[in-house]
Order: structure tokens, then C-alpha cells, then sequence
């Protein structure tokens, strides 16, 4: 086959497209999973990454119109799209180590902003080439494919109908089939490849440099190799497991007595395990007030617990070592933690655990509960649809008489219009009674609801605790917890702006936190950095 009888068979260009369309959205996707373990995944994340990629596909395309007319042969956008291959491609080797570097630069000159600065600067210096030069597909192809102007709407369609299918799988792929399966990096590679491949193709029939067409190959080999072995956390040394699932990054690493999972590799504990069997010293002891002050009404029945946002099972196995008789059930939407708490973190197989999605579980449950926690917010990534006034509706409906519900704020944030003060005033717009209580050590606030009178109830069931260390904590929790106010800033399905509000908490802890790091970059650089995130 000889290059103009492959040009002339239009399918090839058509085929191009949709693998462009393909590759587009796979990269966009994957973009999310590289900067979320370091920025979150956030709507604000969302919003960087996909404002960044439509500059970049609107400057490629106004670039690829003006190409094709000065370019009369395809060869010059099949270049280019060797080219975005391997930019592409080298991505999952240099990406972690540019946003990790970049980020460090920006310690010592924002003070304000900085997770948004930095994810904005990271999406534009990895992903705007690459599919700026994929943008110049659509255009420079409507201009090869095009017989007579008489048929220049039914072309125009079909190369955007081979686009927008392409589009579609390059959607579905990587959420539900590559990230999981074999994770981001290589979702990289693998689409990277699809482009080379067809770059290659029309180079071949082309009779093009096949020397170069090798050195492609070479570096794509190369860029495989390094790319596919490397850790999100490359300066750690302590991982136990490392892997993805459809919802997360997940870590999980050995830190002293305690194991911990994260999703994050710069901060955060979703879930830990003392190995000693105590207490675990964080938010999840604080939150035991729940189970405390419900059984001081239970009458000696057994308790009945809901966790939302079970995590790998810490607050559940503290239930069961604390009090003598619970049912604990857990829901957790990432079937993959379910699989890592019973691994790594030895949750019994007598606690269920639903993979399900938590406010879906209690419109589609008619149970009661004497206790319901909710642990559902990583750090800013809140889900708006359970930080309403709905759905705490919803859980005021399946909570026992007297039953309480408690709920894990992950950063103090007490100036107005914090996240915090809206979380808590739509709470209180649905119980009559909110108590919170500021973690000692950590950002954590932790809120009790109920409908009767909740330090009344914890007094009464602390004085009833056998355990002398947990009932030292239950009377310091009472005597530090302070009564919410009824307030005006309520949330709701319609308006509940958590992404704004999140980011502009988690700005003023890094804000605080990020003068000292500033001086350890003056006086030890970035591996001094590195050492104390060890």
C-alpha cells in the first residue's frame, strides 16, 4: 500500500481522530489521578486541570488550521503527534519529580494560594504541549479529508463523530479498566502508545525515516521502563502497599506502633491501627463520646452502630474493644480499602462492611441506629450531597430515641464563613442539640447531634465506663465541648460551595505551617524537606 492509496482511503484519517479523541480524554483523566495524591482531587483540582487542558486544545486548534493550510501533506501533524506521544509518555517519569520540585520552589515565594498555584503551574507545565498539539488534529484533518467543498458538512460530522466516540472509550478506559487494573502510569504509557502506533503507521506506508521512526520506539521503551516502577511517594521508605483504586490513591505504611492508610502523600490519616490494641491518640477516641453518651440510654441493649466513610475499620474496632456489647456496619464506597482493611489491618470479619455509597445506603435502609458516624471528608474532598441539610435529614431519620450522630471535621477552621461554621450551622439547623470539640493534637473538630441532651447523656455514660483512660478522656472531652448557636449559613443540595470553602481552610493551615518549611529550604534544601515528611 503506497502512501496516497492510504490517504486516499480516508478511514486511516478518520481512524486518527478517533484515537486523538481517544487519547484526549484518557490523559485529562489520568491528569487527575498524578496531581490528587499531592493537591486532592477537589472540584477545584477538576476545574485547573480541565480549564487547562480546554486552553491548550482552543490554542491547538486555532494553531492546526493555520498549519494545514501552510502544510499541504499530512506529514507535519503526524510529527506532531509523535511528539505529544512521547511527551506523553514521559510524563509518569518526570511528573511526580516536577510537581515535588515545584512545589518545594513555591515554599519560598507563596504564602497564599499555594495548593492552587501550585496544581494550576503543575497541570500547565506537564499537559499543556502535548494536547496543545493534539488540538491541531480536528482542524489539519478537515483539511486532508475534505474532497470538495460540496461535502463539507458531512465530513466536518464525521470527524467529529470519530472524536466524540473516541472521547467516550477514552472516558470509560481509564476509570473503570486501566488506573485500577495497572494503574496511572501506565494508563500513560498505554495510550501514548495507541498514538505512536498510528503515527508510526502513516510513516511507514509513507516511506518516512525509519531511523526516527526507531528512535521513537526507543524512547517510548525508555520512558516505559522508567515510568511504570516509580512511587507517588518516591522519598518514602516505610510504604507496606502502594496501588489505586476507581476512587483513590492509596497508601499504606508502618509509622512506629501504628499502621496508617492514606490517600494522600503529603498529609493525612484516613485510617490507623495502634498496634498495641490501645487508643489510637487522634479524632477517632474523641468520637467514642458518640457510643458513650448513646449507651447511657440503651437500657443495656446492645448498641447499634453506623459508619459512614468505615475507612479500614479504625472506629469500628475501637467500638468493639470499648464496649461490651455493639453492632457495628460499615459502608465505604472504595471496595478496594474493604480489601485492604481485612490485609493490613486486621479488621475482624464480624464487622460488615456495605460498598456502597453512604448516602445512598440510608435512603435505601429503613434501619435504626443508636449511633451514626459520619467520616466521609479527605481533607478539602467533601462531597457536597453529604455536607446538606438533606442528608443530615436523612440521618436524623434513622437514628434511635436518643440516638446521637457524630461527624469528623478535618481541619479547625473557626473564622467566619469557614467550612467549618457552615458544616456546623447546617447541622444545627437540623438537631436541637450540637456540641463540638477540637481535637487536642491534629486539625480535627468532632461534632455531636442529637435530639435530647448530649452532655447530659456523655456525663451519665462516662461515669459508667470501666476503662480508666477512656474515661479520662470522655470528662475532658465534656468539659472542653462548647454548644453550637443556631446560625444563617446553612448548606444545601442546591447550594453548597464545600470546594471554596475547603480550599480556603486547608490555605490557612498551610499558611501557618509553611513559614517553617520555608526556613528549612533556606538552611537544608529539599532533601531536608523530604526527610521530615519521612
Amino acid at each position: 500500500m503506497t502512501h496516497n492509496d492510504l490517504m486516499h482511503k480516508r478511514y486511516f484519517l478518520f481512524m486518527t481522530e478517533f484515537f486523538a479523541g481517544m487519547a484526549v480524554m484518557a490523559v485529562e483523566l489520568s491528569a487527575s489521578r498524578l496531581l490528587a495524591p499531592y493537591f486532592s482531587s477537589s472540584q477545584i483540582v477538576w476545574t485547573i486541570i480541565i480549564g487547562t487542558i480546554m486552553i491548550a486544545m482552543a490554542l491547538g486548534n486555532y494553531w492546526g488550521g493555520r498549519l494545514a493550510d501552510a502544510h499541504p501533506e499530512p506529514d507535519f501533524l503526524y510529527r506532531n503527534l509523535v511528539i505529544a506521544s512521547l511527551w506523553i509518555a514521559a510524563i509518569p517519569v518526570v511528573g511526580k519529580y516536577l510537581i515535588v520540585g515545584l512545589s518545594g520552589v513555591l515554599m519560598m515565594a507563596v504564602n497564599v494560594h499555594f495548593l492552587t498555584i501550585a496544581a494550576f503551574l503543575s497541570c500547565f507545565i506537564l499537559f499543556v504541549f502535548p494536547l496543545l498539539l493534539l488540538g491541531t488534529v480536528t482542524p489539519s484533518l478537515a483539511k486532508y479529508t475534505m474532497n470538495n467543498l460540496g461535502e463539507a458538512g458531512r465530513t466536518v460530522g464525521l470527524l467529529g463523530a470519530f472524536n466524540t466516540i473516541g472521547s467516550i472509550i477514552g472516558t470509560f478506559l481509564p476509570t473503570f479498566l486501566t488506573i485500577p487494573a495497572f494503574g496511572t502510569a501506565m494508563t500513560f504509557i498505554l495510550f501514548s502508545g495507541l498514538l505512536l502506533v498510528i503515527a508510526a503507521i502513516y510513516f511507514v506506508f509513507n516511506g518516512g525515516n525509519r531511523r526516527k521512526i526507531i528512535g521513537a520506539a526507543a524512547v517510548f521503551l525508555f520512558c516505559t521502563f522508567l515510568g511504570s516502577g516509580d512511587s507517588f511517594a518516591f522519598w518514602r521508605d516505610d510504604l507496606v502497599y502502594e496501588g489505586e483504586s476507581v476512587y483513590n490513591y492509596l497508601q499504606v505504611r508502618d509509622e512506629g506502633d501504628s499502621r496508617i492508610l492514606t490517600t494522600n502523600v503529603l498529609f493525612g490519616v484516613q485510617s490507623i491501627m495502634p498496634k498495641n490494641g490501645g487508643l489510637t491518640g487522634m479524632y477517632y477516641d474523641y468520637a467514642l463520646a458518640a457510643p458513650v453518651a448513646a449507651a447511657s440510654q440503651s437500657e443495656g441493649k446492645p448498641l447499634k452502630i453506623l459508619v459512614l466513610g468505615m475507612g479500614t475499620g479504625t472506629f469500628a474496632m475501637q467500638c468493639h474493644r470499648c464496649f461490651p456489647q455493639v453492632e457495628v456496619i460499615g459502608v465505604e464506597i472504595d471496595e478496594k480499602i474493604i480489601d485492604l482493611s481485612h490485609e493490613y489491618f486486621a479488621l475482624s470479619n464480624d464487622v460488615p462492611v456495605i460498598n456502597y455509597d453512604g448516602r445512598a445506603f440510608l435512603t435505601s435502609s429503613s434501619e435504626k441506629y443508636d449511633v451514626i458516624f459520619v467520616d466521609a471528608y479527605q481533607d478539602i474532598t467533601i462531597p457536597f450531597y453529604m455536607s446538606s441539610k438533606e442528608f443530615f435529614e436523612i440521618v436524623k431519620e434513622h437514628l434511635a430515641p436518643n440516638g446521637v450522630m457524630a461527624v469528623n471535621l478535618n481541619m479547625h477552621a473557626n473564622q467566619k464563613g469557614s467550612i467549618n461554621e457552615a458544616l456546623c450551622d447546617t447541622i444545627r439547623a437540623v438537631f436541637p442539640d450540637v456540641m463540638s470539640v477540637d481535637v487536642r493534637y491534629g486539625t480535627n473538630r468532632e461534632v455531636f447531634a442529637s435530639s435530647g441532651d448530649f452532655t447530659a447523656q456523655l456525663r451519665v455514660g462516662t461515669a459508667a465506663l470501666e476503662n480508666p483512660s477512656l474515661a479520662s478522656l470522655m470528662s475532658e472531652i465534656g468539659n472542653n465541648m462548647s454548644a453550637w448557636p443556631a446560625g444563617q449559613n446553612v448548606l444545601t443540595d442546591d447550594k453548597a460551595p464545600v470546594e471554596i470553602l475547603g480550599m480556603q481552610a486547608m490555605n490557612g493551615l498551610i499558611n501557618d505551617g509553611i513559614k517553617s518549611y520555608q526556613d528549612m529550604l533556606r538552611k537544608e534544601g529539599i532533601e531536608g524537606v523530604l526527610n521530615q515528611l519521612k
